[in-house]
């Protein structure tokens, strides 16, 4: 892609309602745009990463064996109020009437349709376990969104919601979406931390929160040092194998990890001090099994081997792809801009023509975007008659993984500069040479 065709409509200073850094990175470098309060217009590079964190989301998800599907964004009240939950629910709800008089909401959440879709159409014990998930917009009327896309009232979120027929199969079902959470968010080069967490208004009361590490994260949070050096999951897990995923759980929830509202300091004192951590944290997803809170007010039941009814057992798993994108620049980000990991970066390579117009950077400029592109990469290539420095600062901001440098004086010496934007490292290489050093490097990261 041409940067001179491309929609980047990047702003030279920071804007002033942007509290944190993400929020002023991102309007910055042309990800997103403000329409009203928390509710933003994501532009193509913000869409670009979107898109990438889904894609992510959506694999994993699959691979642990969940359904998708798409839910609307309007329900009836009436579901909502078959749960209990619509008056309770708080003026977060956006409650809205047809021209016909009918009581609508536009989603929070979609515990109550997911459980009249199944209770519509599945009948028998044989059916299940069952997860459906789908990726959908929802809104939450916050009463001061905050913090750009981090805290905002309309957002992206992939939803899933198991159905099974025993409280220990339910552990199963809830024991698949925490292994495949934690390689979600590894394979987005986070770290994200298993803590006990509060159920709120979905319910239940076994419920994890998964907390990335980061300076300008919103809540303080206290566990033990050496989750930072466990491993993610391997990519052929069986998620059939019950004990495996058992393990991998245990190991994960074994030493101390908390939130602010489940903080114990008296445990917590007892983790000897040295691996003590007490840092701010983001939460990146949550998951919850809340058994029959929606299925036996809403009758979800199906026919046992007996031919009696189980009420089934039920939970739920939620991560927001849209406030992923604003959590991974606050732990991935420096003074010049954003530094994207190479899975979910919008374009892999950077390529800057120093001297637009000059026949021998030109001709290396276009010759690199086709081998790279031959290669399978996304390229921005920076053709715009611009000063260096300029463009320089674009790269930076904007994040992408690999910038290759082409200008006269190197070309001169048959060589132009290759740098990696999270270390800084830079390399001086034949344009040949720099094509295959960015290729190998990229496929040594995604094995």
């Amino acid at each position: 892609m041409r940067l001179s065709q491309y929609f980047l409509p990047i702003l030279r200073e920071t804007p002033k309602e942007a509290e944190i850094v993400s929020h002023r990175l991102m309007l910055r470098a042309g990800l997103i745009r403000q329409e009203s309060a928390g509710i933003y217009a994501w532009l193509p590079l913000g869409l670009k990463v979107l898109n990438k964190i889904t894609a992510i989301i959506r694999e994993e998800q699959n691979r642990a064996g969940a359904i998708e599907c798409l839910m609307p964004t309007i329900q009836s009240a009436d579901l909502w109020r078959e749960s209990g939950r619509y008056d309770a629910y708080g003026k977060e709800m956006l409650r809205i009437c047809d021209r016909h008089e009918r009581e609508m909401l536009y989603g929070p959440t979609n515990e109550e349709m997911i459980t009249e879709i199944f209770r519509a159409y599945v009948r028998s014990y044989k059916d299940l376990p069952l997860n459906l998930y789908h990726i959908q917009w929802k809104f939450r009327d916050e009463v001061r969104p905050r913090f750009g896309v981090m805290r905002s009232r309309e957002f992206l979120m992939k939803d899933a919601y198991s159905f099974d027929i025993t409280p220990e199969a339910g552990q199963h079902s809830y024991n698949k979406m925490f292994v495949a959470y934690l390689r979600t968010f590894a394979r987005m080069g986070l770290t994200a931390i298993p803590m006990a967490a509060e159920s709120g208004p979905i319910g239940g009361n076994l419920s994890h929160e998964f907390i990335i590490l980061a300076d300008t994260g919103e809540s303080e949070v206290f566990c033990h040092k050496d989750f930072l050096t466990f491993k993610p999951p391997p990519q052929n897990i069986k998620f059939a194998d019950e004990q495996a995923l058992k393990s991998i759980v245990e190991k994960w929830t074994g030493l101390y990890a908390a939130t602010s509202e489940m903080h114990d300091p008296q445990a917590f004192n007892l983790v000897p001090e040295e691996s003590r951590v007490s840092a701010r944290g983001i939460e990146v997803g949550h998951i919850f099994f809340f058994g029959t809170k929606y299925s036996e007010p809403m009758k979800a039941v199906v026919s046992g081997s007996d031919g009696k009814e189980i009420t089934v057992q039920m939970g739920s798993y939620g991560i927001g792809p849209s406030r992923l994108v604003a959590a991974i620049i606050e732990a991935s980000h420096d003074e010049a801009g954003i530094i994207w990991p190479d899975t979910i970066a919008p374009f892999q390579v950077g390529i800057a023509n120093l001297k637009v117009g000059d026949a021998s950077t030109d001709k290396v400029c276009e010759e690199l975007v086709q081998q790279l592109e031959n290669a399978g990469l996304e390229v921005l290539y920076d053709d715009r008659d611009e000063r260096p420095g300029a463009k320089f600062a674009t790269l930076d901001l904007i994040g992408l993984p690999w910038q290759i440098l082409v200008g006269p004086k190197g070309l001169a010496e048959g060589r132009v500069e290759v740098k990696r934007r999270q270390t800084g490292e830079r390399e001086f290489l034949a344009p040949e040479e720099a094509t295959k050093r960015i290729v190998a490097a990229l496929r040594q990261a995604a094995a």
